[in-house]
């Protein structure tokens, strides 16, 4: 059997790869599993997707623990501790990460540059499947690459797949969409086939649940102001942010007090009647954008800020 595990943002379109990739897998006559995890289901926050492929019925259920293929559609993710993406891994794991950086840049950061052990990092890394805020396509080109890198999906086969799964959404998104994925199918050529199924997990090797005991709070308490006491002021939620509400002053009321009641975790302050955004903690919900009256807040990707604040 080979397990297959997505990491990727809310918006980024992994269950849509997870149902691409094991869609792909099935017309290609292999017996097929997959299914999408939520944590938070909101725009930006980590989820996970899953895909089992067998030639034989799978009775294997659950989270995938060791995957064979690990896919990154957004690197942030890796410095994430809840994302979990290395979990799991070991050197017969091949991790995919959809990033401009090279493979060598990867293995320094990740600890395997002198090391023989450790998981495998594919070829990819050399260039970027697909801009990660570029939501229509990151999903899909994500699945093309992890297709090839299984060995046994044609490109006939992964085409037909993403025409089921993307009919609805129009001839012309279709059409990029497919244009994307030809191009990280062909991409990842040289290194086609080096996903191999793992050893069969043995029914009582699965690790016991990290469970967390949450105490009944008083609802003052657990009001979502981020800066208030007992909260995650000092967890960085803005890393979650694929695209940035950005307050256009000129065209600003002074309403404040719509954006910043609508914002679910208060991370709109008001400095001098005027409602100012806390990058660090504002997860790119876009609720702001859609709740202010004048139409002052605009939608930017991250990546054409980088590291630049307004």
């Amino acid at each position: 059997m080979v397990r297959i595990r997505f990491h990727g943002r809310g918006g980024q379109g992994m269950k849509t790869a997870s149902r691409i990739l094991g869609s792909a897998c099935f017309l290609s006559g292999y017996q097929v599993q997959d299914a999408p995890r939520y944590g938070a289901e909101r725009r930006g926050a980590p989820i996970f997707a899953y895909v089992r492929v067998d030639d034989r019925p799978i009775r294997e259920r659950g989270i995938i623990v060791c995957p064979d293929l690990a896919v990154v559609a957004d690197p942030s993710l890796i410095s994430v501790p809840a994302a979990g993406v290395l979990v799991g891994l070991d050197a017969h794991s091949v991790l995919l990460v959809n990033s401009p950086e090279a493979p060598e840049v990867w293995r320094d950061r990740l600890g395997l540059a002198n090391t023989p052990v450790g998981f495998r990092l594919a070829d990819v890394l050399a260039g970027s499947l697909a801009d990660r805020a570029d939501l229509p396509v990151v999903g899909t080109v994500c699945a093309a690459a992890a297709a090839r890198l299984l060995g046994f999906v044609t490109l006939e086969r992964l085409e037909q797949a993403i025409r089921d799964e993307l009919a609805g959404l129009g001839a012309s998104v279709l059409e990029r969409n497919l244009e994307q994925a030809r191009a990280a199918f062909e991409q990842v050529a040289s290194r086609a086939g080096c996903v191999t199924p793992g050893p069969a997990a043995a029914a009582d090797a699965e690790p016991a649940p990290n469970w967390v005991d949450l105490p009944f709070e008083e609802a003052c308490i657990s009001a979502p102001v981020i800066h208030a006491s007992l909260t995650s002021e000092a967890v960085p939620t803005g890393l979650w942010r694929t695209l940035r509400p950005v307050i256009d002053d000129d065209r600003c009321n002074g309403c404040w007090w719509v954006c910043s009641a609508f914002c679910p975790d208060g991370a709109i302050r008001v400095e001098d009647g005027r409602p100012k955004i806390d990058y660090d903690h504002c997860k790119g919900c876009l609720v702001c954008v859609a709740q202010c009256p004048p139409h002052a807040i605009d939608t930017v990707p991250e990546a054409d800020i980088g590291s630049a604040q307004p």
